[in-house]
């Protein structure tokens, strides 16, 4: 079985979703400190200047040590839906816009919500379970971390995104009888799936993310 262990980000580029399509079980990696600079909780859409501006969910304050999984969210549709206004691609309506305004309190199942949200319109299996339920040694860190994961889902191939190759050595993954693998890097279009799909259709972005499986 191949897995997948990735951060849960809020409407990615369409690259990451090759994780979904290449393997057999994605792990929603939510035991980890919430980056309060990255893109959980926030991503780049163009607004009607041309210019890519953040639209940033509300998230609650929280300590800097905060995990993801323990993230809270302001439940107030309004303000997301005002700071959406900025970007003309959301002015068409979708079943993953829609998504993207059910504002639930917890972080980490709504960005898993949305992340579904996409794959049923990419036609991707969804194959999902979280980090944080799973029974690991919480003082695991980096790469023994990862494998312990892997090892706990009954993974025996683990696959990585391209900019990870610093991070691990597949000779330890092959000491522990596993196999290491990353996807090629993805030469498509960056911007956010949300912007994406509010302007062409899944079956499109479909056929374009496979092609970077080649």
């Amino acid at each position: 079985m191949r897995v997948a262990i990735m951060q849960p980000y809020f409407m990615p580029y369409l690259g990451y979703f090759r994780l979904f399509a290449a393997t057999d079980l994605f792990v929603v990696y939510d035991c980890v400190q919430f980056p309060a600079r990255g893109f959980v909780h926030r991503n780049y859409l163009t607004d009607a200047l041309g210019r890519r501006r953040w639209l940033t969910l509300p998230v609650q304050r929280c300590p800097r040590n905060t995990v993801i999984r323990d993230v809270r969210l302001d439940t107030d549709r309004e303000e997301l839906v005002r700071r959406m206004r900025r970007f003309p691609a959301l002015e068409r309506e979708s079943p993953v816009l829609e998504q993207v305004t059910r504002l639930r309190e917890e972080l980490s199942p709504y960005l898993e919500e949305t992340l579904a949200a996409v794959c049923r319109t990419l036609g991707l299996a969804w194959n999902v379970v979280r980090s944080s339920e799973l029974s690991i040694d919480p003082k695991l860190r980096g790469q023994d971390r990862i494998l312990a994961l892997v090892n706990a889902v009954g993974g025996k191939s683990y696959l990585n995104a391209p900019g990870g190759r610093d991070l691990y050595s597949s000779e330890e993954f092959a000491r522990r009888g596993l196999e290491l693998r990353f996807l090629s890097p993805y030469t498509g279009d960056h911007a956010s799936v949300l912007e994406r799909l509010s302007l062409e259709s899944g079956q499109a972005l479909r056929r374009e993310m496979e092609a970077q499986l080649r």
